[in-house]
């Protein structure tokens, strides 16, 4: 939209509270903002402003046209902007960066539910408790919930008549302890819901419950004078309170209270987020926002976060604390404290918010200080091999054979400067006979580049054959043959005295031995060698079990392979009972093999 759209449309935009939204030729929503002021606020896009942000006068260029909605109150207006933004995402609002899924704890929908820890929240009844973004936290509060109250783990029907044939029987959880038995009824349905809801107490920060119900049945067993399981119930209510003792740095006096904090970067937002539970901590949450807008100030972002943060920690607490005043729904206490355990909490939540971007400051430092030194190593062995291009992408090639049995060989990928393993490949050698590596290195690199070539991918700017000139020349023939020759510089690296080899050149580099170029050469040589030796090995492995098996009249692969799996060697096969290896193929198949290897000369010892 340019200013003259706007000035056409100006008279027509009410002075109201309302939501505007500017949207692109194809009707797709760019921006949904609010305003106690529709006409004041949709003008302030216009002008000759010039400390408009960029990304301000993109959006306003790439729009096609402007809507908006009136609405009563301001508060309307925060609702409506919510509620819009969810919806069609706009490209350019606020967005909140999640590049991870968040653990929740499930109280399964079944008959004696199981608890335990899932990423996934399945709509089928179940309760949820979370999300859980500490791991740490989470394996705490499952200990304590299993030291307190046994719970079966089993994914069986326990339903009535499945209890009552006797399908299911006790396992090892029920003999160590860990279980009380429900699935041959050993524990009624009543007795194991109670313990689901002092559970559902803990999660929910309902302390004061759970202790009063440990206090009940440890009363209660020593007026039946078992003494034994009321210092059990004692050893538990001990336990608990240590949890609560850690869990409790609020004054208790401090209900249920959500705590919210601020700071913003040039194109970044963080808030954090303290929810507080009948006194006590049992949520901590750092949130990163994108801000798009120049006009992304602090309290807009803080309004527009705190709604679905208190949504996804299905937060129902009626009071908010606050840096300072900010826009809220109706229903909400909003409280920005001076003094006192509110103000504490408040200070709380702005330290961990300051360690959480001092951290994100270190990490960022530490990525910065990573592709420096990758640069720099690339660039070095740029100058040392007198490359036109910087060395981003490098292969190397081995071969591996012994007196040319099962010949094999490698290719490693580096990515600056850095082993990219998801794109290693093997090779077996097909079209060499006996020990060649001349052949088998000409052969491997043409099947290599002409598969890249096919498939459209980039080309290496560096190719390193593991070898002296004989192999480098091999190389380069495939190269000249594909087309390539000049697309790439190939080099080749000598064992013996780290020389290397160009092309049509007799006389080697030395590269000083200190060097970190000459070191990512050696060490993509010495990958490229792990990575062949290791298939090779394999290879055989494979080769000399599969030989030996199917050396036996009338035993094929695939039996080969069932005896193998059963056994784990050939050596326990010959050792096993003719009756043994009946179980896993048949009679006649153990004859075969007891008569074979008695032919060879009798059993091994292991």
């Amino acid at each position: 939209m340019t200013t003259d759209d706007y000035k056409a449309i100006s008279d027509t935009i009410p002075r109201q509270p309302g939501v505007y939204r500017f949207l692109d030729k194809e009707d797709t929503i760019l921006y949904v903002g609010k305003a106690k002021d529709l006409r004041s606020r949709v003008s302030s896009y216009f002008g000759d402003r010039r400390d408009r942000a960029h990304k301000t006068r993109v959006m306003v260029k790439n729009a096609g046209r402007l809507e908006f909605t009136v609405v009563e109150t301001e508060a309307d207006a925060l609702l409506l902007e919510n509620t819009l933004i969810k919806k069609y995402q706009p490209r350019y609002n606020v967005m909140l960066r999640d590049d991870k899924s968040y653990s929740y704890i499930c109280i399964k929908n079944e008959r004696f539910p199981r608890v335990f820890i899932t990423r996934r929240v399945i709509k089928d009844g179940s309760t949820y408790f979370g999300p859980y973004t500490s791991k740490a936290r989470i394996k705490i509060i499952l200990e304590l919930i299993k030291r307190l109250f046994p719970l079966r783990t089993c994914h069986f029907n326990l339903s009535p008549e499945n209890i009552e044939a006797g399908k299911v029987k006790v396992c090892l959880e029920y003999h160590i302890k860990n279980c009380m038995g429900p699935c041959e009824g050993l524990e009624s349905e009543a007795d194991y819901n109670d313990k689901i809801d002092q559970v559902k107490n803990i999660l929910k920060g309902n302390f004061g419950a759970v202790k009063t119900h440990f206090k009940g049945v440890m009363e209660k067993h020593a007026e039946n004078l078992e003494f034994e399981k009321a210092h059990q119930m004692k050893e538990k209510l001990g336990a608990f309170e240590d949890y609560q003792s850690k869990s409790t740095v609020v004054n208790p006096t401090i209900r249920d209270v959500d705590v919210f904090s601020i700071a913003s970067e040039e194109k970044d937002a963080y808030v954090n987020y303290i929810k507080v539970v009948n006194g006590a901590i049992i949520h901590t949450h750092t949130q990163e926002l994108v801000k798009n807008l120049d006009d992304d100030d602090e309290p807009a972002l803080l309004a527009y976060a705190i709604p679905i943060i208190r949504e996804r920690f299905n937060s129902i607490s009626p009071e908010i604390i606050l840096p300072y005043e900010v826009q809220l729904e109706e229903g909400l206490q909003a409280t920005v404290p001076k003094i006192g355990d509110k103000r504490r909490l408040l200070e709380l939540s702005e330290k961990n918010l300051k360690y959480y971007i001092l951290q994100k400051q270190k990490q960022r430092a530490s990525q910065t200080r990573k592709q420096t030194s990758a640069e720099r190593i690339l660039r070095t062995l740029q100058q040392d091999l007198q490359m036109d291009a910087l060395p981003l992408h490098l292969e190397c090639f081995d071969n591996s054979n012994i007196q040319g049995s099962h010949p094999v060989a490698s290719c490693v990928v580096f990515k600056n400067a850095k082993p990219s393993k998801k794109d290693y490949r093997h090779f077996n050698i097909k079209t060499v006979k006996g020990p060649d590596d001349f052949a088998s290195m000409k052969e491997v690199v043409h099947r290599r580049y002409r598969r890249l070539l096919d498939e459209g991918e980039s080309l290496p700017q560096l190719v390193i054959i593991d070898g002296g000139k004989g192999q480098l020349n091999a190389a380069v023939e495939s190269l000249e043959t594909l087309g390539i020759r000049d697309k790439v510089t190939v080099i080749g690296i000598a064992k013996r005295l780290e020389e290397i080899f160009f092309p049509g050149d007799s006389i080697p580099l030395y590269i000083d031995k200190k060097s970190e170029s000459l070191k990512l050469i050696q060490q993509a040589r010495n990958e490229a060698h792990r990575f062949a030796i290791t298939f090779h090995r394999t290879k055989r492995s494979q080769n000399f079990t599969t030989t030996e098996l199917t050396n036996i009249p009338g035993i094929g692969e695939k039996i080969a392979q069932k005896l193998l799996s059963h056994f784990g060697s050939v050596k326990r096969i010959k050792n096993a009972l003719a009756s043994e290896i009946a179980e896993v193929s048949s009679l006649k198949v153990a004859e075969k093999v007891k008569a074979y290897f008695a032919g060879q000369g009798g059993e091994e010892e292991e």
